[in-house]
């Protein structure tokens, strides 16, 4: 199911407007196989249960996550965001947190005149477990795009070669010029989605997308569309001559050992599958009643359930495999299904013509709008309209799956993604940030619209030869949330910013000439210089202002000193010195 309308809003405008209520790379073929073994020595980590602290996480954030999930089952903020859900959360080869909540099936339909969910008698309701199957909408697109992926490894499929070249038909009214790569990163200038459920055989359409001309010009917008993952399987269904299901199996789930992930479950799988919609018009497409074991998606489902933008299901676990196996490089243990390489294609951003919109080879990068705290230029990731998501973050080798019902009993219930920040967030808090130097450093929190200062007491740098020095970390929301350096030179009625350097291991240092920070980091940190301006009584200060949405990671100070010639002016690490510091918002942490 798309999740953008004609109108050309992107998934990230929707996901801000609920919550608030590409450069091209040319490429050629990797020498690769089909999906090979590795040699016993060069064995990939693989998943197992364990603690927190064997994970190298902070077992309280693990719990705040269940706990914010938990609240979602409430009114969110009428109806609850989901009926239940499977969070599942790791580092490296340990997964630390893997934990059901609420109900796989709990309504049999739904009463739009009162908005009301009609529940299952209580012995008929089914509570979630860790291995519940869901509907993951728009994360099989992650699975064609692997496909794709591997094609283009083998040499069958052209990143840069257009359309039409595998599918003739593909090339009528303007979409000749359509390109492998605009499809992977919705570049392509269709449009979101059409209807073609209303077709009445599989020929017509096919017809329809045929015949479909391009919203916008190819390679001049950013647009998500579920078209362009139907028109990939179509590409790889007529270059292997396998259907989409069986390249699934063979390629994907069969090497992994993802048991418990496909297209078309089996009815006996169906107490273990969470419900999703009620589907009926107006709402829906189709008149369906109780979807249960099928398809949601409408148009996957008039595709027979096989489609290249929905339709496959799969478990927390089996989904947490797959995410390994990216991490890794493209191997779990004894099997390879991808080349790094072609790992590293799919977590680079083809898009940067087009900002906020960043985008890998079928992955989403850097969307905060979901992925939270865990946003980072190489953090990738996708959501489903059923309420589903995976966030991978290579820098800390962390994982994330959130699987909802969310559209259980009914779409309309839920907006925007809050539980998905929610649990990114505390999971991005869960992953340590040690001290520069000694226990603890001040931190500035992740709360969303504050602003939180750290003060040094006046000092008397009248000689004009004082420097601050201190060790900085920040990791924030690119543009909306801003970490300043300022003094006052009037007990602190008035604030100007102050000009500064940062530098990081092995790399010449950064000037600040407007005394801020803001975005991706390096989550390492940073040495700090600045010059200070002569003064009596000099006050400096560092300011955090965050916006009302998202929030990243933070920011983090250790260290401060200032010094004037030979002489130390304020010592953090004195006693004395450090009680002398007013906080406000910022706290000293331990990591």
């Amino acid at each position: 199911m798309a999740a953008t309308g004609a109108s050309g809003l992107t998934r990230r405008q929707l996901g801000r407007s609920a919550l608030a209520l590409g450069g091209a790379v040319a490429v050629a073929p990797f020498p690769a196989g089909p999906a090979e073994a590795v040699p016993a020595s060069g064995r990939h980590p693989t998943l197992r249960h364990g603690s927190a602290e064997r994970a190298g996480l902070l077992s309280a954030h693990l719990r705040r996550l269940v706990a914010d999930a938990q609240a979602f089952l409430g009114p969110s903020p009428k109806h609850p965001w989901y009926a239940g859900a499977v969070l599942l959360a790791g580092r490296g080869g340990t997964v630390a947190l893997h934990r059901p909540i609420g109900a796989a099936v709990r309504y049999q339909a739904y009463d739009e005149t009162t908005d009301t969910g009609v529940e299952f008698p209580a012995d008929q309701q089914i509570a979630m477990a860790e291995d519940t199957v869901f509907d993951l909408a728009s994360v099989s697109k992650l699975f064609t795009s692997i496909l794709a992926v591997q094609q283009i490894e083998r040499g069958a499929l052209g990143l840069e070669a257009t359309v039409a070249s595998y599918l003739p038909d593909f090339g009528r009214a303007g979409k000749q010029d359509i390109t492998v790569r605009q499809l992977l990163t919705h570049t392509s200038g269709l449009r979101a989605w059409i209807p073609l459920y209303n077709a009445p055989t599989h020929e017509e359409r096919l017809q329809l997308i045929w015949d479909e001309p391009p919203l916008n010009p190819p390679g001049s917008t950013y647009l998500y569309s579920d078209l362009n993952l139907i028109s990939l399987q179509l590409v790889l269904e007529k270059i292997t001559g396998r259907t989409l299901d069986t390249l699934l199996h063979d390629e994907i789930t069969a090497p992994l050992g993802m048991h418990h992930t496909r297209f078309n479950p089996p009815a006996a799988w169906k107490p273990r599958i969470a419900a999703t919609e009620d589907a009926r018009r107006p709402w829906s497409g189709l008149d369906r009643g109780l979807v249960w074991g099928e398809v949601h998606d409408e148009n996957a489902f008039s595709l027979g359930g096989v489609a290249g933008h929905a339709g496959v299901f799969s478990n927390a676990w089996d989904l947490a495999v797959l995410g390994r196996t990216l991490l890794n490089g493209g191997a779990y243990g004894s099997s390879r299904v991808l080349q790094k390489e072609s790992v590293e294609l799919m977590f680079t951003d083809f898009n940067t013509a087009f900002p906020g919109d960043e985008h890998g080879l079928g992955f989403e990068l850097y969307q905060h709008w979901y992925m939270g705290a865990m946003a980072t230029p190489r953090t990738a990731g996708h959501t489903g309209f059923t309420g589903t998501s995976l966030v991978l973050d290579p820098t800390t080798d962390s994982f994330l799956v959130v699987l909802g019902n969310s559209v259980h009993p009914v779409r309309s219930w839920r907006s925007g993604s809050a539980p998905r920040v929610a649990a990114a967030d505390n999971m991005a808090r869960a992953v340590p940030v040690r001290p520069r130097h000694g226990r603890t450093a001040w931190f500035s929190g992740m709360a969303s619209a504050t602003t939180a200062s750290l003060a040094l007491p006046a000092l008397d740098t009248s000689c004009g030869d004082a420097r601050l020095r201190c060790a900085l970390w920040w990791d924030t929301e690119p543009r909306s949330d801003v970490l300043t350096l300022e003094a006052s030179t009037d007990g602190g009625a008035s604030w100007q910013p102050l000009a500064f350097t940062t530098a990081r291991h092995g790399e010449p240092p950064r000037e600040h000439p407007t005394g801020t920070v803001t975005g991706w980091s390096g989550r390492v940190w940073h040495r700090l210089r600045a010059q200070l301006p002569p003064h009596r009584q000099l006050v400096l200060r560092w300011r955090y202002a965050t916006d009302r949405v998202y929030v990243g990671r933070g920011a983090y100070v250790d260290g401060l000193r200032v010094e004037a010639s030979d002489t130390v002016l304020f010592d953090e690490a004195r006693p004395a010195d450090a009680a002398r510091i007013t906080a406000s918002g910022w706290a000293a942490a331990a990591n």
